[in-house]
This record gives structure tokens, sequence and C-alpha cells, in this order.
């Protein structure tokens, strides 16, 4: 399988802080990844980077081959991207959100129709036309996931997409990736809830200070043994 996903030494830092030292990252088409760790260990800052939000300090990134850095409008293109806090519009509802996507991306006439279809599955639907300001934490974090999913990328980057969501919420997401991986595409899920990557993905990177301590099929972090062995290696 091609990869969709190539970083190579990847090296993120503030001043004197350093949130990603320097590791490597493949994530193979038609795959998903989770990225599992406390918080600071560089899981949100790692997809920063992939996403074109944040450029690396130093090291190689590539987007479905395209070099994040040297050409990162054209990378964009290829991704979706839900971070974990904001990303939406407060004054804007979710149907205008999704008609800015399709004019700024250049969809197909036919995107009104995956737009209704994203909406009615993750129950917001009924809640097209009100501003997205009002919504609650979980309905944020589903209607960024749709964002996110909404042009079908290549490579899809979901940042506590769990957070505050309801069990329906979680199988709507759930479908998505699944969907998104059988069409070749590829997955990267951030998240501190552990049950949840493991269903989510395939694959696990734990990360520790900005390092991979552990990779390894996500599987293998399931159940009591799975917590424990998870927890040893946060320690």
């Amino acid at each position: 399988m091609s990869a969709v996903v190539e970083a190579r030494g990847l090296t993120v830092s503030f001043g004197q802080v350093t949130a990603v030292a320097g590791f490597d990252l493949t994530v193979a088409a038609g795959t998903s990844l989770a990225l599992v760790g406390r918080n600071g260990a560089g899981k949100s800052t790692t997809l920063k980077v992939l996403a074109g939000v944040l450029p690396p300090t130093s090291g190689s990134v590539s987007v479905a081959g395209i070099d994040v850095v040297a050409h990162p409008d054209q990378a964009k293109e290829r991704v979706g991207y839900c971070p974990d806090v904001g990303g939406l519009i407060p004054r804007a509802t979710p149907w205008e959100h999704l008609q800015l996507a399709a004019k700024m991306r250049g969809m197909s006439d036919g995107w009104h129709k995956r737009a209704e279809d994203l909406l009615d599955r993750f129950d917001l639907l009924n809640e097209a036309d009100r501003v997205t300001s009002g919504f609650s934490h979980g309905m944020g974090r589903r209607m960024s996931v749709v964002l996110a999913a909404f042009h079908s990328p290549e490579l899809l980057l979901l940042d506590e997409p769990f957070d505050g969501v309801d069990p329906m919420g979680v199988d709507a997401t759930m479908d998505v990736i699944r969907e998104l991986r059988l069409s070749g595409g590829a997955v990267l899920v951030s998240t501190h809830l552990l049950e949840l990557a493991v269903q989510a993905c395939d694959e696990a990177v734990v990360l520790r200070r900005g390092q991979v301590v552990a990779a390894a099929p996500a599987i293998e972090l399931a159940g009591e043994s799975g917590a424990q062995r998870y927890r040893s290696l946060l320690s």
C-alpha cells in the first residue's frame, strides 16, 4: 500500500520547549492510526503540522506525495482537518459552513447531497440553519467532523473527535472513518479515550513528551491488559 503520510525526523519546538522530538511516522492508504498519550505529548502538534497549519522546526513531511512545507496549499487540498478546539465560525450556520467549504474547495454541484447526508447522519440536519455559537460542545465536535470529512479527503485528521460526543455521534464518526479507509484514504485520530482509539484504528502510536515510546496494532491496547500496558508506557 502506498503511503499517504510520510514524516521523517519531525521536530517542533516553541522556544526552549520541544513539543515533537524528531520522530518518524508513516500512514498507508486504507489504514487508520491512533495517536494516544497524555496531554502535552505532542499529538495535536503533530496533526497541526500534517494539516499545514503549523510548520515543523525541522524534518520532512509529505501528504499524498506532496511536501507540506514547500507546497502547503496543494497539501491542504488533500486533507480534512478537525482541530481539537475551535474551527467553527460562531455566527455561521452548519449549512453556511458547508456552502463556504464547497466554494473554497471548488466542489461540484453534487455537494448538496453529500452535505445533507452527513448532517443527517450526525443528527445535525434539523440544526442546519442555526448559528453554531449556540451549539453544545458535543454538537460542535460533530460539526467539526462533518466539515473535515465533507470533501472525502485523502487524509482525514481528527483531533479529539469523541470528546463530549454522544453514542450516536461516536457511531457516525466510526462510519466516516471506515468509509474513508475503504475508499483508499488514510485516517489519523488523536484521542485520550483509549477504548475508542482501539475501535477506530488498526494501529496505535503512543507518544510521551514528544517522542514515540511504542507503536503496535491497536488491539494490543484493548481491554484491561492493554490499558495496563498503556499506563506503563506513560509512567
